[in-house]
């Protein structure tokens, strides 16, 4: 559903009914909402679902995110996260080694940094076309 079909304004999508892609990590994503052409300012916002021995390494972004954990448990840096957990990341920020032992899922909201002005990045993260082997790993971004 897009604005178009909703004049109110609002987007509404729901995570559920789609069929979810591989991410870089092994991890399910399920980006529902994210930028295009048409808008380029839109957020990345869905779920994902990272499946248990899955995570990722120390890195860095210059956009800002929330996280909020459905369900299961991480460890995210030396602090753990289960079901009902908020975690905020202002722009720019350095995100802790995240691993989940057993799964996790989490709702993110990925969106333009109010200091930085640098937005998320979809392609070849979050869409169908992006394979593990060709992502692009470079986590600075």
């Amino acid at each position: 559903m897009n604005n178009v079909d909703n004049p109110a304004g609002a987007l509404i999508a729901r995570p559920d009914q789609h069929p979810g892609t591989v991410g870089r990590f092994g991890n399910i994503t399920r980006m529902v909402i994210h930028p295009t052409a048409e808008d380029p300012t839109a957020p990345n916002a869905g779920t994902i679902r990272y499946p248990a021995g899955t995570g990722f390494p120390l890195h860095g972004h210059d956009f800002a995110q929330v996280w909020y954990v459905l369900e299961g448990a991480c460890r995210l840096g030396d602090k753990r996260l289960e079901a009902g957990d908020l975690v905020y990341h202002a722009d720019p920020h350095v995100e802790q080694e995240m691993f989940t032992e057993y799964g996790c899922t989490m709702l993110f909201v990925q969106y333009q940094g109010p200091t930085t002005g640098e937005r998320p990045i979809y392609d070849r993260r979050f869409d169908a076309d992006a394979s593990t082997a060709a992502a692009d790993m470079d986590l600075t971004k």
